[in-house]
């Protein structure tokens, strides 16, 4: 029996490697585009920068370490000089379509960093496999400019799954959507009509604007904005400004508010402020071709129709009267059942008439009181 020699002897003690085999191998040097290892094989494995991630910003040095131990695949036992090919990111990937594959038939919730920003929608990575996302499925509303996702990490399910072809498609718009109907659901178990709470302009229109109350939106009407006139809601309110707000009525899934509270109606003591026979002042709001809308504080309109506007005729109020212009009147009528108060300036003359006429006869009776 020959002896061995001791090349053959240590070619024997050496194991054998094929191309696809996965193997563990201790990282002996790192360089800017390959890191090396040694994988117990005679010749070290060579692992390039391309093969080890997707992400070319990565800097391999700080990455991996001289010492560090790691899984890698072989692609080729020889690559015409005698090193063995490696693969990081191919095991990984490998690995990874079986996390994917399991993700989609549990709907599992995946989490990742948007990688890329696509005309067409987002990219993420998940374990080394890329997958997309559809404009349309990264949200329930239009998205004008993706770009505010960039690296932004982002929650999603796998809609479509088919490794053949490699397209793996994700959908975070079912979980926004999921996440309003639970929202909604909470807080229509939570409010009541005549519950004030706080909410975020979220639009704002020319009859209104909504308010976003943490589930559901509720419409704040432009007549419900304040007890006075609103001349237009984007005067008044913008985007993203915080309200109390008063749920005046809650209808099916919509909610009307209001910030008309009774403790600041100007009713309420109107009786007394504005009752008939009392001299009151107030502006001109508005004109039409019967009489003048006099505004007494804010809420409180009063008619001064044309025929009291003066003791001489007027055609129309436009003629001898001002928007803005302040006047003083009597009231004449008031109705607080329809919230109806009438205004008189000619009755003020006519006073004045009675008030002259006492003083005359005042001063006849005390002349033939003299007399006497």
């Amino acid at each position: 029996m020959s002896e061995l020699t001791f090349e053959q002897m240590l070619e024997d003690s050496i194991k054998t490697i094929h191309s696809g085999e996965v193997v563990e191998g201790t990282v002996i040097d790192v360089k800017t585009d390959e890191i090396v290892l040694n994988i117990g094989y005679k010749s070290d494995g060579i692992l390039t920068k391309s093969e080890y991630t997707n992400d070319s910003s990565v800097d391999l040095q700080a990455a991996v370490k001289p010492g560090d131990t790691m899984e890698v695949k072989v692609l080729k036992v020889n690559d015409g000089e005698g090193q063995v090919v490696l693969t990081y990111k191919r095991l990984a990937a490998d690995r990874g379509n079986r996390r994917i594959e399991e993700a989609y038939n549990s709907r599992e919730v995946l989490k990742a960093s948007v990688t890329q920003v696509l005309e067409g929608g987002l990219s993420v990575v998940v374990d080394e496999v890329r997958i997309f996302i559809p404009a349309s499925l990264v949200s329930d509303t239009y998205e004008r400019d993706l770009n505010k996702y960039a690296g932004q990490e982002i929650e999603f399910v796998i809609s479509e799954y088919n490794p053949k072809r490699r397209r793996y498609i994700g959908d975070r718009r079912q979980l926004i959507i999921a996440r309003k109907e639970e929202l909604q659901r909470e807080l229509f178990e939570r409010i009541h009509e005549g519950d004030i709470v706080e909410g975020v302009v979220k639009n704002v229109t020319d009859f209104g604007a909504f308010v976003d109350l943490g589930g559901a939106d509720g419409l704040l009407h432009i007549s419900e904005m304040s007890w006075g006139r609103v001349e237009h809601p984007k005067k008044v309110f913008h985007v993203g400004d915080q309200l109390k707000v008063l749920i005046k009525e809650i209808n099916g899934s919509k909610i009307a508010l209001s910030l008309k509270f009774d403790d600041a109606n100007p009713w309420k003591d109107a009786a007394d402020k504005y009752a008939v026979g009392s001299v009151v002042t107030g502006r001109v709001a508005r004109m039409t071709d019967f009489g003048a809308f006099i505004e007494l504080e804010p809420g409180v309109d009063a008619l001064l129709h044309v025929s009291q506007i003066s003791k001489e005729h007027v055609e129309k109020p436009s003629d001898v009267l001002k928007t803005g212009e302040e006047v003083t009147a009597k009231v004449v009528d008031f109705n607080e059942a329809d919230r109806k108060i009438s205004l008189s300036i000619k009755e003020m003359f006519a006073a004045g008439r009675e008030e002259d006429a006492d003083e005359v006869s005042v001063d006849i009776d005390a002349m033939i009181a003299a007399q006497e």
